[in-house]
């Protein structure tokens, strides 16, 4: 069941970071929003498992779904709750799964694209899941040392640096080059270390994104590459 597994882990991953807009998130506390991105996650895995018998299987991962997000609604928006609902989302799979495969109703995958399925969902976690995290951290930081003021920039100017950064970073470890991250430390150093030179607050709120930001990227990669290599 390991394949299995695999791809259910793939189709949340997708599902949750890489297809789920911002404007769906941020309506997350309606229950038509919480329904159809629950609806996308039982679809998606249904696809990917291409066991088109077994489709009670997907519908179960769909209706754990929502409620798990329902219940992550009534809980403070912080990275904590970020982490646990994720938890709770992969516990679940895995007690949906071991039940279901107990009494027949799923079994071993044996269909196509598995690899594909991994190095995307892989991508999806890296760039956007990781984002997700530290943009969570990012924010209690904020608000806790009421730097809001001082960060001036473009619109989701940070939050688009990140995502190229991760990107870059999933590459140059897939492609076996992670020497390559080193540059990359170095030219954003250059470029976003010296407007906070002067500023020890803000100096330290950066450097904490960004050792965050390339520490989850690189986990998050290398456990993809790992994965892609097990296959």
């Amino acid at each position: 069941m390991k394949e299995t597994l695999l791809v259910l882990v793939a189709a949340h991953f997708i599902a949750d970071f890489l297809l789920q807009p911002d404007w769906l998130q941020q309506r997350k506390e309606r229950l038509w929003a919480n329904l159809l991105h629950s609806a996308m996650v039982g679809g998606i895995s249904y696809l990917f498992l291409q066991q088109w018998a077994a489709w009670g299987f997907p519908a179960l991962l769909s209706v754990s779904h929502l409620a798990i997000d329902a219940i992550k609604q009534r809980c403070p928006d912080t990275w904590r709750t970020f982490c646990l609902d994720q938890f709770a989302h992969l516990a679940s799979t895995v007690l949906i799964l071991f039940f279901c495969g107990s009494f027949g109703w799923v079994y071993a995958f044996e269909g196509i694209g598995l690899e594909w399925m991994v190095l995307v969902a892989g991508f999806a976690a890296t760039v956007y899941g990781a984002g997700f995290l530290v943009g969570k951290v990012a924010g209690q930081l904020q608000e806790e040392n009421a730097l809001a003021e001082k960060i001036n920039g473009l619109k989701n100017g940070g939050k688009l640096i990140g995502q190229l950064e991760r990107t870059l970073i999933f590459l140059l470890v897939l492609l076996g080059q992670p020497a390559g991250i080193g540059f990359l430390v170095a030219a954003k150093s250059i470029l976003r270390f010296g407007e906070a030179k002067d500023d020890q607050q803000l100096a330290e709120y950066v450097l904490i994104g960004t050792l965050l930001s390339f520490g989850l990227a690189i986990a998050a990669a290398a456990l993809t590459q790992h994965l892609f290599k097990s296959i």
